[in-house]
């Protein structure tokens, strides 16, 4: 088990200043798709909306109900997450729970910011609030492309 000065380093201040300043931090009006993902070990919950045009992520919005870890990546997602596809954001989701769970390297570019969250990777129940946003955001990609390709 991690001691102190781990859990210390986990809660850095560039976590806590990413949790501080979340972008795109509000619902949108009429999206292609939402979706609402919650952690049932600490109740954090996280709403993605977007819209895409020709396979790309064009307008993104969420609400981030998370502890400090959640909202940092909710954070990081949001600065990352427009003109992305669907198929970025599910290989993104992909390895960051491989860099949580097995030490995986860090997501590819655009989301290497991730990298500030190894810490946790010793915190497995802290990890479901991480994954939040990006398999939100992943799952509402997905939802809206499948939607704009029947059309």
């Amino acid at each position: 088990m991690a001691d102190n000065a781990d859990l210390i380093k986990l809660y850095s201040s560039r976590i806590l200043a990413l949790a501080a300043e979340i972008p795109h931090h509000a619902r949108l009006e009429n999206p292609q798709a939402s979706v609402k993902r919650r952690s049932p070990l600490c109740g954090s919950t996280v709403t993605v909306d977007l819209d895409m045009e020709n396979g790309r992520i064009v307008r993104f919005g969420q609400d981030v109900k998370a502890c400090a870890l959640g909202q940092a990546a909710s954070a990081i997602l949001g600065h990352a997450v427009v003109g992305r596809s669907a198929e970025e954001l599910a290989l993104a989701r992909d390895q960051l729970r491989a860099m949580l769970t097995k030490g995986g390297p860090v997501p590819q570019t655009p989301f290497e910011g991730f990298e500030v969250l190894r810490p946790a990777q010793e915190y497995r129940n802290r990890h479901a609030s991480i994954m939040l946003a990006l398999e939100a955001a992943a799952e509402a990609s997905a939802s809206a492309t499948q939607k704009t390709d029947a059309c």
